[in-house]
């Protein structure tokens, strides 16, 4: 095995190897059926158990595992409650890192070079730094990895090839979702692919989530059944695994059981209830979205907004961020930093004779980036003949199948590939960025012009806007390809509110 990239998320460490057809996620062993490996440590009076078997004794026995080391990394006593002195921080996470080395050998057998892709929250000032990463180059000096790079997590998910690709004429803002805290990390595109800003939201991360949908479902449960998960430390370490199986699932229904010596007990729960208890988590992380993309004084930038794949699991993010104004949505692959850190190892890194000359990147050439290069397109609106007032469109019509549109904020037409409400024929797939935003405004559906002006003034934005009504069509062109789109008001629908 030549060239491989860990990626050092607590919520769940991956590894893939830089193979010829791409890059490969590989699994560290057996792992109880679990592709990834959390950060969690659990001593059980005698010795260390990590990742999942950790994970699984949480609940079970709460002063034993320890889930934070991986996020702090310093040289503080952990919270761990053992006989004797409690380990440091740096302490499990180098116990961590020697444990999944072993299993990783496995499976990965001899590794000739590696990259680490950390936490943005490593990197996100000088002192910091300092700390962090010396204690990642102890670590690897003791467990003899052959260390080729350091890079910034967020960043090396952006060069996974395996990704739809992002749009290199626009800002991108990667959004991370950790199992201590959400990071937003903003870059820049042109030459190279840049870090300019980077925002750590703690308590925000898998753990706090995981423990308060685990607690409204137990009392759902509890009214539903009449059964109290908290009698048993062991029945309620079940239930958190449900809850997580099924907030992962992306499944529509799910079913809550538990098997006691006489008799089962069983809730079935909707998605949508789900949605509604992570609101107010999701409800933080799209407000400090929209504080950290916005410029002083004005609204959010254009930009893209890439979500790696455990921000993809929290239920209702997407449609929450779509109602705030964030419609260039671009999903990353699973383990997509791990890819990206093994294509760039494989591509330009080599391993240094001594460890201190270790690159360390918050910025990569445009080239090792994973940018859009599909093919161009346009959309333009087609007034109807009419004159007369038209009601605004409840539908939005192609190939014959009428489309409801609904809701408040926004409405977007565009490739599969780009997450649109309206998703447009399969060859449009080739224009990864190809998106149509109609905002609800005052009353009126208006047409955003996918190209604006780049002049800021008033005249200049007056022309960004195009009303939309019931026998407008718009026409979207990619390549050789073409879509029409028909505005209709159907009577006895409710229009959609502004």
């Amino acid at each position: 095995m030549s060239t491989l990239g860990l990626e050092l998320c607590d919520a769940g460490v991956q590894v893939a190897a830089a193979e010829k057809d791409g890059p490969q996620l590989l699994s560290p062993g057996t792992n109880g059926g679990a592709m990834d490996w959390p950060g969690y440590a659990y001593h059980d009076g005698q010795k260390f158990q990590f990742g999942r078997p950790a994970e699984d004794a949480w609940f079970v026995h709460p002063r034993s595992v320890a889930h934070s080391f991986l996020s702090k990394l310093t040289h503080e006593p952990s919270s761990l409650t053992i006989v004797g002195k409690p380990p440091s921080y740096s302490e499990l996470a180098f116990l961590f890192l020697r444990d999944f080395r072993q299993r990783l050998a496995t499976s990965a057998g001899s590794i000739d070079k590696l990259v680490l892709a950390v936490p943005g929250s490593y990197l996100k000032d000088a002192a910091t730094e300092d700390e962090k990463i010396g204690l990642v180059l102890g670590m690897a000096g003791e467990l003899k990895l052959p260390l080729a790079g350091i890079i910034d997590m967020a960043c090396a998910a952006l060069c996974d090839p395996r990704a739809g690709g992002f749009n290199p004429n626009l800002p991108v803002i990667v959004l991370d979702v950790q199992l201590q805290g959400a990071e937003f990390t903003l870059f820049s595109t042109g030459a190279r692919l840049e870090r300019q800003k980077f925002l750590q939201l703690s308590q925000s991360g898998y753990a706090q989530l995981l423990k308060h949908l685990t607690g409204t479902m137990g009392n759902r449960f509890l009214r539903h059944t009449a059964f109290d998960i908290l009698a048993d430390g062991r029945i309620e370490q079940m239930f958190y695994r449900q809850t997580k199986d099924f907030m992962l699932g992306g499944a529509a229904e799910g079913r809550f059981q538990v098997n006691t010596s006489s008799r089962t007990y069983e809730m079935l729960v909707k998605h949508e209830q789900l949605v509604a208890d992570a609101s107010a988590f999701v409800g933080t992380l799209v407000q400090g979205l929209q504080a950290f993309a916005s410029a002083p004084g004005h609204g959010p930038e254009p930009c893209t907004l890439a979500l790696t794949d455990r921000a993809v699991c929290l239920p209702g993010l997407e449609a929450r961020l779509r109602a705030a104004g964030f419609n260039r949505l671009l999903r990353l692959p699973r383990g997509a930093a791990a890819s990206g850190a093994a294509c760039i190892g494989q591509r330009r890194l080599t391993v240094p004779s001594d460890l201190s000359d270790v690159p360390v990147e918050i910025s990569v050439p445009a080239d090792d980036a994973c940018r859009a290069t599909g093919a161009p397109w346009d959309a333009r609106l087609q007034k109807s003949r009419h004159t007369d007032p038209r009601p605004m469109p409840t539908h939005a019509v192609i190939d014959g199948i009428g489309h409801l549109m609904g809701g408040n904020g926004t409405f977007t037409i565009g490739s599969a590939s780009a997450c649109a409400d309206l998703a447009l024929p399969e060859p449009f797939n080739a224009a990864g960025d190809c998106v149509v935003q109609l905002v609800r405004e005052g009353g009126r559906l208006w047409f955003v012009d996918p190209a604006p002006p780049q002049a800021a003034s008033t005249a200049a934005e007056s022309t960004l806007r195009t009303v939309v009504e019931a026998g407008d069509h718009l026409a979207i062109r990619c390549g050789t390809h073409a879509a029409d789109v028909l505005f209709v008001h159907c009577e006895g629908s409710a229009a959609p509110r502004a």
